[in-house]
């Protein structure tokens, strides 16, 4: 894990030598990277819409043919989402209103009422041991993990620290729906927030995240998800310099 971590900061600097980007291909790459990170974040969930398909969407403002109006409104959510955590990326901290305001953007095209507020029914999630909080106690669960990101940021590598609270908060799956994805739009925003690129989680290691996940969860044993998401940044951190090459 250490030898990952220090090939991401070595990484960074070759990353940080070519910053800053002259505006033309800043806003060139933030598009690429939101249309990635948009289909595959998605995708993990099983929307059907591909990576060509969220740029007609999203570039175009077109439709696509049978696609559901709900799929259509997930690429939508979730690109407006992914613009406010670029946003707020200067920002030094985050707050419970900031991960509420995260589902809002995401869910409100889809579910207007539940959008950017905590569940009221209880949830399990499916193929899992583990069962989030009751309703009851979601304001509680969410005051407290709020209130530790600040400690976990100190403690921590920052590629760690976004690993460990995306973990901790689809753990505690305070929404109706949308965590997954709010969970990776939070851990990326924890990563611009350090001035580290996004991770973007292919669906193909789908099984190997939920695995990790798992581990995480049942065996209170986070490495193997804190090494996914390294290796997923490491290899955002290459394509972002390939690109520019």
């Amino acid at each position: 894990m250490n030898k990952l971590l220090k090939e991401i900061d070595e990484i960074k600097k070759q990353v940080d030598a070519v910053r800053p980007l002259k505006n033309g291909e800043l806003k060139q790459l933030k598009e690429y990277f939101k249309i990635g990170f948009t289909y595959t974040s998605n995708a993990l969930e099983g929307n059907s819409i591909d990576e060509t398909e969220t740029k007609i969407i999203l570039e175009d403002g077109l439709t696509i043919g049978g696609k559901s109006l709900r799929e259509h409104f997930e690429v939508i959510g979730h690109a407006e989402a992914f613009d406010h955590i670029n946003k707020i990326a200067n920002c030094k901290s985050i707050t419970e209103k900031d991960i509420k305001k995260l589902h809002l953007l995401f869910y409100r095209h889809i579910d207007e009422a539940n959008a950017g507020k905590y569940r009221k029914t209880r949830v399990y999630i499916t193929g899992s041991e583990h069962v989030p909080p009751p309703p009851k106690d979601l304001r509680y669960y969410m005051a407290e993990f709020a209130d530790s990101l600040s400690k976990l940021k100190e403690e921590n590598h920052p590629v760690v620290f976004s690993a460990i609270a995306h973990r901790q908060f689809v753990g505690i799956h305070p929404f109706v729906d949308g965590n997954g994805r709010v969970a990776r739009l939070l851990m990326n925003l924890i990563l611009l927030q350090a001035g580290h690129l996004i991770a973007i989680i292919p669906p193909v290691l789908r099984s190997r995240y939920i695995r990790a996940l798992e581990k995480a969860h049942v065996k209170k044993d986070d490495s193997d998800f804190i090494e996914l998401i390294c290796q997923c940044v490491k290899q955002t951190q290459l394509d972002y310099i390939r690109m520019l090459k």
